[in-house]
């Protein structure tokens, strides 16, 4: 193989030595910059034929190669580029030239390429005899092996190929929890968990508007009784008769602005006096008559209560026109109290042991004015409690609870509640007499809106029992009481303001 250096200021002057020693078929094998100028390193491609006839390295290639070797270890070279004609390397003379590692020797080079120089042989030969194939045939065989120019686009595409997306790194937050991402092949799954997430993040923000608003409603409120001081005087005087700040902040919203003192505390008591539902413009229990089922918790007097309304029915309409049934079988001597009772009024005790026999009972006692059923006394967080009051699932039969007055707030407002969901509609307050303040009884019936059928002050039957009047029941429980550890001071008030949608639904107090 007769390969020849041109070595030439530019690289265009290079390719024209090339080309006039080796006319138009110059095949280019390298070129490359030096300290004299551009090397270029070229052959012509009939000198290749002579690679068929064994596959030795040629002494003139060994020796250039060698010369190459050399001249490497004292200036900087240039990658070896691939063979390619004249007219294509005459285009691609504007790109940059880039300069490879000075440290690469020519083994390196050969292995950058992909190709060794026994395999640059091959290469060569394969390529002579299949051209000489296509000059016989006039078939173009398709290549079967890679050339410099296909190579060249191979690694250009290669390089300009977006690099593979590394996977995220999570970072440790020791404030919050591990967010692990899903890979892309589970796009289903997230989008299974994105609703079941939606719920909680949407309370999350509801928790923040509610505690929003409720600091600015309590800055309002504020900054208004600070501007009249009336609105704090009233405030300060419903918290420590008794009532809940809820309710006593929803009336004051309402006070009228140009209420005197005077005015204004009769404009409370009314308010008061509307809101609490009592059947006084009704007949009495008694002579309204019906099937009544005292409920309520343990040792509110439910069981005094019954003989109570059984005396006075039977003073008015007299003993044969009562009933009294029991269903007390957990409490020792409870069926024993209540037919203690109706022997006093003449009247005969029942005891039922379930469901059927309650209906039996009051089959035989139909044609009585009034019948009293005394149950079980059960806390409202009971778990039995549905189970024993599921037994007064009967038609006709009226639920009237009894709750002790002189309860605590949570209390009553805890046994109203519970037992407003299994069909309370009214009561009786219990113990009246026991109570130092009836504001929160007073407070819990306004706001649950049961109908108060009558009061208990005392263990006398039937004396102790009297119809409820609001005008009185509220007067009772405005009145100035002794000086209590429980009642707050006007520097306390700041802590009572609370938002008063959360204590009584919008609508239901009528000022």
């Amino acid at each position: 193989m007769n390969i020849q250096r041109f070595i030439a200021p530019t690289a265009r002057e290079a390719l024209d030595k090339a080309r006039a020693v080796f006319g138009d078929h110059t095949l280019i094998l390298s070129n490359r910059p030096t300290a004299n100028g551009v090397e270029v390193m070229a052959t012509a491609e009939d000198a290749l034929g002579n690679l068929d006839q064994g596959s030795q390295t040629s002494p003139g290639l060994m020796a250039a190669i060698q010369a190459r070797e050399a001249d490497e270890t004292r200036a900087p070279k240039q990658a070896p580029k691939a063979p390619i004609r004249m007219d294509a390397l005459l285009q691609q003379m504007p790109k940059p030239v880039v300069k490879a590692n000075p440290r690469q020797s020519v083994a390196e080079d050969t292995e950058q390429l992909a190709m060794s120089t026994l395999s640059f042989q091959d290469y060569v030969r394969e390529r002579m005899l299949r051209r000489r194939n296509e000059e016989m045939t006039g078939e173009v065989a398709p290549e079967t092996m890679p050339t410099f120019a296909r190579k060249n686009r191979l690694d250009a595409v290669r390089d300009s190929a977006p690099l593979p997306k590394a996977p995220s790194v999570l970072k440790h937050n020791p404030l919050r929890g591990l967010a692990v991402e899903l890979p892309a092949e589970q796009p289903r799954k997230t989008a299974v968990a994105a609703p079941a997430a939606a719920p909680a993040l949407l309370n999350e923000l509801q928790s923040v508007k509610d505690l929003i608003e409720e600091r600015f409603n309590t800055l309002t409120w504020m900054n208004q009784t600070r501007a009249n001081p009336l609105h704090s005087n009233l405030m300060l005087k419903l918290i420590r008769s008794g009532y809940s700040p809820a309710l006593s902040r929803t009336i004051m919203e309402r006070l009228p602005q140009d209420a005197g003192p005077a005015d204004a505390m009769k404009w409370l008591v009314k308010v008061l006096e509307r809101n609490l539902r009592t059947d006084s413009a009704e007949a009495p229990i008694w002579d309204k008559g019906g099937v009544f089922a005292l409920v309520g918790s343990t040792g509110v007097g439910k069981t005094t209560t019954a003989a109570k309304l059984a005396a006075l029915c039977a003073a008015k309409h007299g003993p044969n026109n009562v009933g009294l049934i029991t269903l007390d079988t957990y409490r020792v001597g409870g069926h024993e109290q209540l037919r203690a009772y109706g022997r006093m009024l003449g009247v005969v005790a029942h005891l039922a042991h379930d469901k059927a026999a309650l209906q039996d009972l009051l089959g035989l006692l139909a044609g009585k004015k009034m019948v009293i059923i005394d149950t079980t006394g059960v806390a409202p967080r009971d778990p039995r409690k549905d189970d024993i009051l599921e037994v007064l699932d009967l038609p006709g039969i009226e639920r009237l609870l009894v709750a002790n007055a002189g309860a605590h707030g949570d209390t009553l407002d805890e046994a109203l509640a519970a037992f407003k969901r299994v069909g309370c509609k009214q009561a009786i307050l219990s113990k009246v007499d026991e109570a130092v303040k009836l504001a929160p009884a007073l407070d819990a019936l306004i706001r649950h809106q049961l109908v108060l059928r009558g009061i208990t002050n005392g263990q006398r039957v039937p004396e102790d029992f009297a119809r409820a009047n609001a005008n009185e029941l509220v007067a009772t429980s405005m009145r100035a009481h002794t000086k209590s550890a429980f009642d707050p001071s006007t520097l306390d008030m700041d802590f009572y303001f609370t938002e008063s949608s959360s204590g009584m639904a919008h609508g239901a107090l009528h000022a």
